[in-house]
């Protein structure tokens, strides 16, 4: 059809354990208009397909290189033990890497944790993803460190996790390609930033924001000022 045109969608790329759904329906509350396209990557890949356009943004995990993306930081992560149901870690409601010493503890290759030293012992080989390793605790082969997310996103009814009270700690930001901050971005920005309608400083919204026209003088007041400002005349 000559001369339509079709709203190009917002493509919102999402990490492995992020849940994306309470931002996407208030999107779809304020901009109807804008079809909202989900992206599910990899942790590792999220960078990558933010820098060659994959996506207009991303829910990723820090640390975000800062050379050519930009962030903000959302949330930081619980980080858990996954564990049979009848392992020792139940009985307590938080552990600590020290009682997991004799254990041997899984770290896949996907790993999102930042670690100066993996606690308990190493298993033999690293397992590809979390879900291998996550099948590897169920079959009793060791534990688990992630993010509660994760174990959460990979349950399963024989396994179940406790809180690492000082295992390190898994952040999850928004991160777009520095050089493409458009105005969908921006609104969605101000979206997980919890601005307002009202409050939206979207630059789509400023640029068609009319000026207000001035209010008209009424002619009764300046006829008043007029006859305030002649001398008073002597009888």
């Amino acid at each position: 059809m000559t001369g339509s045109y079709e709203t190009p969608a917002f493509r919102l790329a999402y990490v492995p354990g992020v849940t994306p759904a309470k931002w996407v329906r208030i999107w779809g509350e304020r901009l109807p208009e804008v079809p909202l396209e989900l992206v599910p990557v990899t942790a590792a890949g999220a960078a990558d397909l933010l820098r060659e356009r994959g996506a207009d943004a991303g829910l990723v995990r820090l640390p975000v290189d800062r050379t050519d993306l930009s962030a903000i930081p959302l949330y930081t992560e619980t980080t858990v033990v996954v564990v049979p149901k009848d392992h020792f870690a139940v009985a307590a409601e938080e552990v600590a890497l020290a009682d997991l010493a004799d254990e041997t503890v899984l770290h896949p290759l996907d790993d999102t944790l930042d670690w100066e030293r993996l606690p308990g012992r190493p298993a033999r080989e690293r397992p590809q993803t979390t879900q291998d390793a996550i099948d590897l605790v169920a079959a009793g082969v060791g534990v688990l460190v992630v993010p509660q997310s994760l174990a959460r996103l990979h349950h399963r009814r024989d396994l179940t996790y406790r809180t690492v009270a000082d295992a390190p700690q898994s952040g999850v930001a928004l991160s777009w390609r520095e050089d493409a901050t458009t105005d969908l971005v921006d609104d969605f920005i101000g979206i997980v930033r919890g601005r307002t309608v009202n409050s939206t400083r979207g630059r789509r919204a400023a640029a068609g924001k009319p000026a207000a026209p001035a209010a008209p003088k009424s002619p009764r007041s300046g006829a008043a000022s007029r006859r305030r400002g002649r001398p008073r005349r002597r009888s």
